[in-house]
């Protein structure tokens, strides 16, 4: 679990690893005024991209404005009442999922300690998404309208924890598509694939199961390149393929790809320590 897919692509991009081992309320004290010094000028030159945050209105302070009929309909507790119910889901999976403990153990033993309340929001969303991870402010977004089951909310913490781990110890550029799509097969390979996740796309078949984890790696992260970048599908294909190789090869932190209905998780969980993660 050394790692090399990330650093290789960062270094071949241009980029510089970055294992100087900072905390991460060290690097939010670099970025400090971040928020405020995010304008809407910015945000049309693609400094950020204007089509990723219509997904998380509720982000930069902003408050989401529910419509006529979900207030109607659903009354004006509810966003409460999901909140409370997300953050509970939350809580439980920092508590009792093996999965989640080894991304925060190892995100802890990088330099990048996560404060449950600082790094992690439950928001309103778009119902494209479920949640995100916002590099700015590093904050994983789980969408408390979308991932209402403590399953759901397990799979977006685990997902958006790579990209935060990725983050973390490396100068990750998510403007520069080749990266965003390195740490996106690195989701989708270490937390979502399995052969039967394939076959339920249909991307398995008994003529191709060799094939079956990899394709299914690279749709879904074609799929989210394409959520939060304005590019093509053709742009962001390219981009996957470019990276799939290095990317995909790197299994760093949790040493494998996880089977479906199987002990992985524990096991991963329990082995961390060879690999210097601790509580």
């Amino acid at each position: 679990m050394d790692g090399q897919g990330l650093r290789e692509e960062i270094n071949q991009s241009g980029m510089s690893s970055n294992n100087s081992g900072k905390s991460i309320n060290n690097v939010n004290e670099e970025k400090k005024n971040v928020q405020e010094k995010i304008t809407t000028e910015d945000i049309k030159n693609d400094t950020y991209n204007e089509d990723s945050f219509k997904l998380y209105p509720e982000r930069r302070g902003k408050k989401y404005n529910p419509t006529w009929f979900e207030t109607a309909v659903l009354g004006e507790s509810r966003r409460e009442i999901d909140k409370a119910k997300c953050e509970r889901n939350v809580y439980s999976c920092l508590e009792k999922s093996p999965l989640i403990k080894l991304m925060m153990s190892a995100l802890k033993g990088s330099g990048c300690e996560v404060d449950i309340s600082r790094h992690i929001s439950c928001e309103v969303c778009d119902k494209k998404v479920s949640g995100g991870y916002d590099p700015e402010l590093n904050q994983v977004v789980v969408c408390q309208n979308v991932a209402r089951s403590e399953w759901m909310v397990q799979g977006v913490l685990a997902h958006e924890f790579v990209h935060m781990f990725d983050y973390c110890r490396a100068k990750l550029d998510f403007r520069n598509v080749d990266h965003l799509a390195c740490t996106e097969v690195r989701a989708a390979n270490l937390m979502h694939c399995s052969f039967l996740s394939a076959a339920v796309e249909g991307t398995a078949s008994p003529f191709h199961i060799a094939k079956a984890h990899s394709d299914c790696v690279k749709n879904k992260a074609v799929a989210s390149v394409l959520a939060v970048r304005n590019v093509s599908e053709q742009e962001a294909k390219t981009a996957v393929e470019r990276v799939f190789k290095r990317c995909y090869n790197d299994l760093e932190p949790v040493g494998r790809r996880l089977r479906r209905n199987s002990l992985d998780m524990e096991k991963a969980y329990r082995q961390r320590f060879h690999y210097g993660y601790f509580d």
